[in-house]
């Protein structure tokens, strides 16, 4: 059996149907053979329905369906509603986590090339208190903190060392071991995929690295972790001064690594916008997703930009195993 490709349809309460429509019309015959998409029927076709979208489309039973058709294939997950685009919280909670953990089960037994998540409302996970890269990483049981959310285009990726965590907090979740493990996962994946030596760039915590005072995570953390690295023979510097870095200095660089989420996503998506993917590197397969939030402003509106949904499809075919 050739290995799927598998799309989470995501949080029911956003653009995601007008993505996922205007995305299928862009693939062409020989990916959508591959394609499964986690969702609920009935919701998809209602949304469907209300904005005269047709998709052929079919209930299957599982992944091991052999369909050969062009039609969307659908694995279906029960879910609650009556109106399709106002989910009640607690249906929509349970429908996402059925979702990720179907696609953490396929994708963990190697039956499919890896999976896609379209966005989703980070409220839905907090009675797990994380988001989307955590929640998988726990139920890959990754424990050396080597898992890394990637933010990738062409151009440029960005990585930040603590991820979906209170500004308070940042300071006390930086350690050695942390950056070492993600710098070092970084690396190995574009060694693999890209067959180059990523050139890296490591920025401070604090304003103007703190003039590396005594006390300061620069001194005492991130200026020890990036000298092993170096011994490692990994092309890094740093750390970098984050508040002028990003006029120029990133041309210099593949991937930029920052200590939190708002030091590096607001700067790179101002000059990048939604030329980009989220991909999760260290679990036990492929995983990625769009780089935009749910855009609930926009339901109706045909407005919604397939783009990053596309670049995320290509990526798994790619690179996918």
């Amino acid at each position: 059996m050739k290995k799927k490709i598998l799309i989470l349809s995501g949080d029911p309460n956003s653009v995601n149907s007008e993505i996922i429509y205007k995305t299928w019309k862009k693939l062409n015959n020989s990916i959508k053979k591959k394609i499964y998409l986690i969702s609920n029927y009935n919701l998809l076709r209602s949304q469907f329905k209300k904005f005269n979208y047709f998709i052929k489309m079919e209930k299957v039973k599982s992944i091991y369906d052999n369909s050969n058709s062009n039609n969307l294939k659908i694995l279906d997950i029960k879910l609650k509603f009556e109106n399709p685009f106002k989910v009640k919280k607690k249906e929509a909670s349970k429908f996402i986590l059925d979702s990720l953990d179907l696609a953490h089960n396929l994708a963990n037994n190697k039956v499919v090339l890896g999976f896609v998540n379209c966005a989703i409302n980070k409220e839905l996970l907090m009675k797990n208190k994380i988001g989307v890269t955590e929640y998988l990483a726990k139920k890959c049981n990754i424990r050396n903190n080597s898992e890394v959310m990637l933010i990738r285009n062409k151009k440029l990726a960005v990585c930040p060392v603590t991820t979906h965590v209170d500004i308070k907090q940042v300071s006390k979740m930086i350690s050695k071991k942390k950056i070492i493990n993600k710098v070092k996962t970084i690396h190995f994946w574009y060694q693999k995929k890209f067959k180059i030596n990523p050139r890296i760039a490591v920025l401070g915590l604090n304003p103007h690295n703190a003039e590396l005072r005594i006390k300061s995570e620069e001194r005492n953390i991130i200026t020890p972790s990036i000298k092993l690295l170096k011994k490692l023979k990994i092309s890094i510097d740093g750390p970098l001064s984050a508040d002028s870095f990003f006029i120029q200095n990133y041309k210099n660089y593949d991937v930029v690594i920052g200590m939190f989420h708002d030091q590096i996503l607001p700067p790179f998506k101002a000059i990048f916008k939604f030329d980009a993917i989220n991909i999760t590197l260290g679990l036990n397969y492929l995983r990625v997703s769009p780089d935009h939030g749910t855009a609930v402003n926009l339901i109706g509106k045909n407005k919604a930009n397939p783009e990053s949904l596309l670049q995320c499809v290509d990526l798994i075919n790619k690179f996918g195993k």
